[in-house]
């Protein structure tokens, strides 16, 4: 069921967002590449990710950029001074290319928010 529902809201968004589609498509790739298990589902509009117990971060799609959340950002390293927001517990990378997955070493910050989700629980 959750693997169908992700085929739907992808193909949503390539209906509404091609470049956003391409890197959602990228980020779901690293992601599976990364982290063994990995479970998705769809929730607050966007794909929530977790390996383990927990969920470590979230994909969303807008318009002008695709965000990955990390809801335990803040308490994160950010030693390259990339992550976003002002929020007591959340941080996030806005990605408005391809080429930002790397250059803005998402697979980076996606470890470093599974080991921090990890040790919240």
């Amino acid at each position: 069921m959750a693997a169908r529902l992700i085929e739907h809201w992808l193909d949503d968004i390539r209906l509404l967002n091609e470049d956003g589609h391409s890197i959602a498509l990228a980020v779901r790739a690293l992601m599976k590449r990364e982290f063994k298990p990995l479970a998705e589902e769809i929730k607050y509009g966007g794909i929530l990710f977790a390996s383990g117990s927990q969920h470590f971060c979230g994909l969303f799609v807008y318009k002008a950029h695709v965000s990955v959340e990390f809801g335990q950002g803040a308490a994160m390293p950010d030693e390259h001074g990339l992550l976003e927001g002002s929020g007591k517990l959340r941080r996030h990378l806005k990605l408005q290319r391809l080429a930002d997955i790397e250059a803005k070493q998402l697979a980076h910050y996606l470890k470093l928010a599974h080991h921090q989700a990890a040790q919240a629980s």
